[in-house]
């Protein structure tokens, strides 16, 4: 066989072979194409029935919904229909409240009216009833009033009388009582206070030889020891003493001191003199600042300025009647923070207030104004607080009272400067004290006469009875007391004891 014919064999046999496989491929899918078709009618049928048994489902829902909506309707539109018979009989309440009231509201202006027609009518009856009285009197009613209020004042002026004085004294009593428990403890805790000092402005010599020294040659030494201190020396025959006489009492402190060192020492010369003098300075210095250091821890006054401290020590060399002024204001400090604490006032304002009332005298022979005015500008400078200012200006009524505490500030410098042995005054103060004291009570009309006593805390002052009644006795004393704070000065309080007394006499003949 040649190679031609198997070659065309082999394609005829690779043609039969790829028919073959056509035909069979045909055939399958015919096959397969029978079955999707029953499938998919198959789906269809359910998809039918799935579709009818969810739409009656929804059916019944949407019936069972709607039943339910409309039941809650009908419920509602019966709650309205309730709620608005409620409001209309609510609104003919009102409708009827309203008619009442303002039936009311006519029969009160209607009684209104009537009443002011009765007013007038009772008014011009008075009035009428006036006139015909005036006529009758011949006394207008400014007269009538006055003549009537005469005759009652007259006629009752004794149980009035009484009756005033019976008020006063209990009221008096109470608050006498109160006042003297809270004094008497404040005094009694503050018993053992400071006494009296006086500064010695008196230096003891050993011997008079040593005057010729302190003087030196054609009085060298003497004049170098006032300039360098800025004090008056005298030396005149008083044995074993000589007198340092200056209105600054630190300067006269420093001289004192200078002066016992030079005699120590016995080298009296003008450089000594400089030199010994300024030690002293230095000395009386670092004593200022301990003294204002002390007498603010020992008061309970904290958290002054370092300066401040400094002036208040050197009213450890300051004296007022003899009294020393940082031993008064420290004795001050205690009795007033007692005082305020029973008063319930502040105590650490009475406190500050007391300690540096009189914190002007350290300076007050350097500047103008009186010891108050200088004290309220010192401390306004070193920014103590307004109510300290307050306190302390008050306390020899320069100023009004500000705060509770400035009144407490008052009866703390009374109770320190005028219990006894606390201040010195002289003889010829003290006289021409009770000599104007009497002579102010004198000066009022309808006084017999007066004495003043007690040293000059009281004066008893004798009225005559014709020409002063009891009410104006009183009224009397009240006048004297005014007029002797006004014009005088003093310690303490002067009490004023008016005194009437009547005296009948009649004879048996």
């Amino acid at each position: 066989m040649s190679i031609k014919v198997i070659l065309m064999l082999l394609l005829l046999a690779a043609a039969f072979g790829t028919g073959f496989g056509y035909f069979l491929r045909w055939i399958v899918s015919m096959g397969k194409r029978g079955s999707m078709e029953l499938q998919i009618k198959q789906m269809t049928l359910e998809a039918k029935e799935d579709a009818k048994r969810i739409t009656g489902d929804a059916e019944k829902k949407s019936e069972k919904i709607i039943e339910e909506r409309t039941k809650e309707v009908k419920e509602r539109e019966g709650d309205l229909k309730k709620t608005e018979e409620r409001l209309v009989r609510k609104e003919d309440l009102l409708d009827k409240r309203q008619g009442d009231l303002d039936e009311d509201n006519e029969e009160i202006k209607e009684k209104a009216e009537r009443i002011k027609e009765i007013r007038e009518e009772a008014e011009s009856t008075l009035k009428e009833r006036g006139a015909e009285l005036q006529k009758v009197a011949g006394l207008t009613s400014e007269e009538a009033k006055t003549e009537l209020l005469s005759q009652v004042e007259q006629e009752f002026e004794e149980d009035l009388s009484v009756r005033i004085r019976k008020l006063e004294r209990d009221g008096v009593d109470r608050f006498e009582r109160k006042a003297q428990n809270i004094l008497t403890t404040a005094i009694h805790r503050v018993g053992n206070s400071m006494q009296a000092d006086a500064i010695s402005t008196t230096v003891a010599l050993p011997n008079d030889e040593i005057k010729g020294k302190i003087i030196g040659k054609e009085g060298r030494n003497i004049r170098a020891f006032e300039n360098a201190s800025g004090v008056d020396v005298i030396v005149d025959d008083t044995p074993g003493a000589i007198t340092i006489s200056s209105f600054d009492p630190v300067r006269r402190q420093v001289a004192r001191v200078a002066l016992e060192n030079l005699i120590i020492d016995g080298r009296i010369q003008p450089a000594k003199i400089e030199e010994t003098v300024e030690k002293a300075r230095e000395e009386i210095n670092v004593i200022i600042k301990k003294k204002g250091e002390e007498a603010a821890f020992e008061a309970g006054v904290h958290n002054l300025d370092p300066k401040l401290l400094i002036v208040l020590g050197r009213l450890h060399f300051r004296t007022s009647y003899g009294q020393n002024v940082l031993y008064h204001s420290i004795e001050m400090a205690h009795l007033s923070a007692i005082i305020a604490e029973e008063l319930g006032a502040n105590v650490k304002v009475a406190r500050a207030g007391a300690l540096l009332h009189d914190i002007g005298k350290a300076v007050d022979h350097e500047v103008t104004g009186t010891h108050v005015e200088i004290g309220r500008r010192i401390l306004a400078k070193f920014n103590v607080d307004p109510e300290v200012i307050k306190a302390m200006e008050a306390h020899h009524e320069e100023y009004p009272y500000s705060n509770p505490e400035s009144y407490i500030v008052q009866v703390a410098d009374a109770i320190s400067g005028g219990r006894p042995g606390a201040r010195r005054d002289s003889v010829e103060n003290y006289i021409k004290r009770l000599e104007d004291i009497e002579a102010i009570a004198n000066g009022f009309p309808g006084i017999e006469k007066s004495y003043a006593i007690a040293a000059g805390r009281e004066v008893r002052v004798f009225v005559k009875p014709e020409e002063v009644t009891d009410l104006e006795a009183r009224k009397l004393a009240r006048d004297i007391a005014l007029q002797i704070e006004n014009e005088l000065n003093y310690p303490g309080e002067v009490k004023v004891n008016v005194i009437r007394e009547s005296r009948s006499i009649e004879f048996a003949r």
